[in-house]
């Protein structure tokens, strides 16, 4: 019998297959969009989400204002107490959309290998594309030029030969800068990086790792994987390898979505049905839209209710068929909000299409009121 030799890893980085991968992150995207669009508010503190009062959360913060620790998901109440002169405005998400669409378009006359994130930053895989002599450094300069001619918005961007690299180094020169880390520079780079700074590695993971000892590049690239896999399960391997700069995965250009969905948080808590409703279809209009520009059509929907003391509840249906427009939706919401226990006022409603499969697949005809 012949023994089979297990796959040997390459001995150094630049032995890897060299990839030239962009990560493109918008400087606080939201806030910036409300700056450009209303001169009022440049130079000024600014909140996007909540109100004054402290009610509501920041779904964004400015850059001037985060020079007194306001961040993102922060309650509105810390960010007015730390910063009283707050201005705060009311988020405008079809707004962010539509300039994330244009912002897409931009990326996408340089490759097709482009993968958002989120509405405000995404990966591009330029390897071998010779536009810009074949540079992803001038590449990714030339993206942020061309985005803040178009849109008049600021990108900060990482280049590198992997995912996990490209985005830590998009934040390095924020705002409005870039950092490239090469395969000679990355084994230096991870070795003194933070363990908290690694992609994917989140607050309550580090905690665990400093349990470890593990408080840094090094020591978690000197951590027995076997060790690292006890802890974390198969995610341990994936720490492993990063740490080792080893990072394969593939820029995807098209994700598959598994929900869909819109939600609004409402300055003062309702209790009205008929109000309530009325913002329901309306987040439901909005989902619906969305899951028809991605090309989807969903069989299950759900309700989502968050109450006054922070509590949320859903309630969801589904059907034999695909819903085939929003309208048609009204009649579950309403039996799903009846299921809803009223016991208090509701701060927040929101609206998920999930069981997706493409819209251009044929489908029987559809019963609206299946059980």
């Amino acid at each position: 019998m012949t023994a089979t030799s297990a796959p040997t890893q390459p001995n150094t980085l630049a032995d890897l297959p060299q990839r030239k991968i962009i990560h493109l992150d918008m400087d606080a995207f939201y806030a910036s969009v409300e700056q450009r669009d209303f001169p009022e508010l440049r130079g000024k503190p600014l909140v996007v989400g909540g109100d004054p009062s402290g009610r509501g959360v920041v779904a964004a913060a400015s850059y001037e204002i985060r020079q007194f620790g306001v961040r993102s998901a922060m309650s509105c109440y810390e960010a007015k107490k730390r910063c009283p002169d707050a201005v705060f405005v009311r988020p405008r998400f079809d707004v962010y959309r539509e300039v994330s669409q244009d912002i897409r378009r931009i990326m996408h006359t340089l490759t097709d290998l482009v993968e958002p994130l989120s509405l405000d930053e995404a990966y591009l895989d330029v390897t071998g594309i010779q536009a810009h002599k074949g540079s992803a450094t001038l590449m990714a300069n030339w993206l942020r030029a061309q985005i803040y001619e178009q849109t008049g918005l600021r990108a900060s961007a990482g280049v590198s030969f992997n995912k996990m690299l490209a985005k830590i180094a998009s934040d390095i020169n924020k705002p409005n800068g870039i950092a490239v880390i090469t395969p000679e520079q990355a084994d230096a780079f991870i070795t003194a990086l933070p363990i908290e700074r690694f992609h994917g590695i989140g607050k309550s993971t580090a905690r665990r790792m400093h349990d470890m000892g593990i408080r840094n590049g090094a020591d978690l690239k000197a951590a027995p994987v076997d060790s690292l896999v006890d802890q974390f399960g198969k995610r341990g391997r994936f720490y492993s390898e990063i740490a080792h700069g080893r990072d394969m995965r593939p820029v995807k250009s098209e994700r598959e979505y598994k929900s869909v969905g819109s939600e609004t948080t409402f300055r003062d808590n309702i209790s009205d049905t008929a109000i309530l409703l009325e913002q329901i279809f309306e987040q439901n209009a909005d989902a619906f839209t969305q899951m028809g520009k991605k090309g989807q059509q969903g069989q299950t929907i759900t309700l989502k209710i968050k109450y006054a003391d922070f509590t949320q509840i859903t309630r969801s249906h589904t059907l034999h068929t695909p819903f085939p427009d929003a309208d048609s939706a009204h009649y579950w919401l309403e039996k799903l909000l009846a299921d809803v226990p009223r016991h208090l006022p509701i701060r927040l409603v929101g609206v998920t299409y999930s069981t997706l499969s493409n819209a251009d697949e044929p489908a029987p005809q559809p019963d609206l009121f299946d059980n």
